[in-house]
C-alpha cells in the first residue's frame, strides 16, 4: 500500500504527515506535489514550501531465483 511521509521545514508551522491509501498516487504539476486517491485530489503541497516527500511503504521485492 503506498505510504508517503511529508516533513515540513522546522521554520514552517506545519506538522509532519503520513499519507496512506491503497489508491494513493503522487504527481508533480505546475510547482505542486499533488496526491490523489480514488476520490480525487486529497492533498497538494507547493514546491516552494520546502517540504520533503519520501515514500516509506514496504514494497515487494522481486522473487529471487535459486
Amino acid at each position: 500500500m503506498p505510504r508517503y511521509l511529508i516533513v515540513h521545514p522546522r521554520t514552517q508551522s506545519g506538522d509532519d504527515l503520513v499519507l496512506e491509501d491503497p489508491d494513493l498516487a503522487l504527481r508533480f504539476e505546475g510547482g505542486w506535489a499533488v496526491f490523489t486517491d480514488g476520490q480525487g485530489v486529497c492533498l497538494a503541497v507547493p514546491a516552494g514550501q520546502g517540504a520533503t516527500i519520501q515514500r516509506v511503504d514496504e514494497q515487494e521485492s522481486a522473487p529471487q531465483k535459486e
